[in-house]
């Protein structure tokens, strides 16, 4: 496991299968609480509740609500590190099936975030705690690296400066885009999301003509 997905501020760490499928246990519930009530659901008598432990098992892991907010982050943040990894060997399997980047990486991204409402509660929220919006700069940049990495598959771009600024813009323009997309639909806003699309694509345009020229 790497230090990214690691879950942080444990008290303890679980080593045996038992208390680590407790503590996965005790991230199920939490995921469920905030997807139906939200952040503020998450204090550690209701998540014990919800997992149907007691709160004193629950404090052996995750101390308090910052532990089990942050938890959830680098969980998630772990999920979208793994999509970018599938995307990439989709590409090593059948690059010819990439004619449209811009639209598989739009797609995928909003799939994601249709399977995950705890992830829209948790990223999409108007008032971030320090603990989230640290984690928020950490997914962004592990998402704008995968996105280097799959233009540099595609051989599109070099890796390079250029690129690391290119992928980090798009991946704060399609973010800022598909929050709202997704704030006023569950399913994300179709035309929002299409919007997206030609934005991004008209971006990566001009990045392609800055390697041709």
């Amino acid at each position: 496991m790497s230090e990214r997905t690691e879950i942080p501020r444990l008290r303890r760490v679980p080593t045996q299968a038992r208390s680590r499928a407790r503590v996965q246990r005790l991230l199920d519930a939490a995921e469920e609480l905030l997807a139906a009530e939200g952040a503020e659901a998450l204090t550690t008598t209701r998540v014990a509740e919800e997992a149907g432990v007691s709160v004193g098992s629950l404090y052996q892991y995750l101390p308090d609500k910052g532990a089990i907010v942050e938890a959830l982050a680098r969980r998630y943040l772990a999920e979208f590190e793994q999509l970018m990894d599938q995307l990439e060997h989709e590409i090593r399997r059948d690059p010819e099936a990439w004619t449209d980047p811009v639209g598989r990486l739009i797609d995928a991204f909003s799939e994601r975030y249709r399977q995950r409402p705890g992830y829209r509660a948790l990223w999409f929220g108007r008032d971030l705690s320090d603990e989230l919006r640290a984690a928020d700069r950490e997914n962004k940049l592990a998402l704008a690296q995968g996105v280097r990495r799959i233009a540099v598959s595609l051989g599109i771009a070099r890796d390079d400066a250029y690129l690391r600024v290119a992928a980090r813009a798009g991946v704060l323009v399609t973010d800022s885009i598909l929050q709202e997309a997704f704030r006023s639909d569950p399913s994300g806003d179709p035309a929002l999301i299409e919007e997206a699309k030609r934005i991004l694509r008209l971006y990566l345009a001009e990045v392609v003509r800055h390697y041709s020229a």
